[in-house]
């Protein structure tokens, strides 16, 4: 730029002294001498001179609101936070090779990600946002929340800890963001809202002497797009904090290789949860959760209530009792109606499950309201450990 004034100034300079030899006789080295102090000048202040730089012009047409605006630098600022702490993971095994996400825990080179992502895994290859890789081995594992926990070398360097927010203190319609490794593209980063809270989902740990998976609590709903490749990377607020683990999408729809497409509602593993479950796999290799001992559903509807005798479905109905369980022990019976846990309301078998999986452990006594018969009354229980079904 500076250059280029230069020679603009110098060609300025040589039309003025033509024009002068045209219009008459000039004294050419007096001219020539105050020319060229004067070009020296020139010059010295062209060099000194601090020139504005040239922005992009926004399209006049397009209207974009300082909010919007606020919205998006604040989403940057997310990524550029937290995607150094989110990897990708490949394994092979005997079934072929699988891909998944994970993130982060601490500087002692331990990875979070989703149970079904290790499962049966051989080989283990961690890739980081840097280019870095390592091979990772599993140290600890959990069929009800697939959740584990991975173990790797690597320099302080290339280790970004993610935080754990609370996910207790999430609202539905809140923004969420997740950023994973969705089909193998790695770093990608999607925005929804947290459609639900304390969903169940069946867990990879099958109930003794039956056919029937125990249930995983605390599971946040939402519309972030999550897909195959993205289970077991993280769900963050907006504030950079992981509130869960992503695992399960919901979609009737499926790709040419039979993976599930997104349809809006995907599912996460409470971040309190995992704040339970992640330093017992680190330290033991597995986490004990507290246990019932009884089976209930979810979707008890108003007509079936009635036939039972109660007034409302409001609670969670005791289908069976497992003999010389905990609740059989504890005297609750077939038809019993829980709609109570140490003072808390529940009106399904999703909020009692949530809420013992986020605030009690096995040995604990808890007590429950309970409706028999059109009679309420309380009963203490002892609970459990879950039986793990072996691998």
């Amino acid at each position: 730029m500076k250059t280029q004034r230069s020679r603009s100034f110098l060609a300025v300079i040589s039309v003025l002294v033509l024009a002068a030899l045209a219009c008459g006789t000039i004294q050419l080295p007096d001219a020539s001498e105050a020319l060229q102090d004067f070009g020296n000048q020139v010059q010295e202040q062209v060099e000194n001179l601090q020139l504005p730089q040239l922005q992009q012009q926004p399209n006049p047409e397009v209207q974009v609101s300082s909010d919007m605006l606020s919205q998006q630098d604040a989403l940057i600022s997310l990524y550029d936070a937290v995607s150094p702490g989110v990897v990708s993971i490949a394994t092979v095994s005997g079934q072929g090779g699988a891909q998944g996400s994970g993130f982060v825990y601490d500087l002692q080179g331990h990875i979070v990600t989703n149970f079904h992502v290790v499962e049966g895994a051989q080989y283990i290859e961690i890739t980081f946002p840097s280019g870095f890789q390592a091979v990772g081995e599993v140290i600890g594992e959990d069929r009800d929340s697939d959740l584990a926990v991975l173990k790797i070398e690597a320099p302080t360097e290339e280790l970004f800890p993610v935080q754990l927010g609370d996910s207790d203190a999430l609202q539905v319609g809140q923004y969420v963001v997740a950023i994973g490794n969705p089909f193998g593209l790695s770093g990608s980063m999607s925005l929804g809202v947290v459609s639900s809270k304390g969903r169940t989902l069946e867990s990879m740990n099958l109930a003794p002497n039956s056919t029937q998976f125990f249930s995983a609590g605390d599971i946040i709903q939402t519309d972030a797009a999550i897909n195959p490749g993205n289970s077991g990377g993280p769900l963050l607020n907006l504030y950079g904090e992981v509130v869960g683990v992503n695992r399960a999408i919901r979609s009737f729809s499926f790709n040419e290789s039979g993976d599930a497409l997104n349809s809006g509602i995907g599912f996460a593993i409470s971040a309190n949860i995992v704040k339970r479950v992640v330093p017992s796999l680190i330290e033991f290799g597995v986490y004990e959760y507290p246990y019932l001992g009884l089976s209930s559903s979810s979707n008890l509807s108003l007509a079936a209530a009635q036939q039972l005798g109660l007034e409302n479905n409001n609670g969670a109905l005791v289908a069976s009792v497992v003999e010389d369980g905990p609740s059989a022990q504890a005297g609750l019976q077939e038809g019993d109606m829980i709609v109570a846990i140490n003072g808390r309301v529940v009106k399904n078998f999703d909020q009692l499950i949530s809420y013992l999986f986020g605030n009690t452990g096995p040995g604990d006594v808890v007590l429950l309201d309970v409706i028999r018969e059109g009679q309420t009354m309380q009963i203490n229980l002892t609970l459990g450990a879950r039986p793990v079904t072996p691998p």
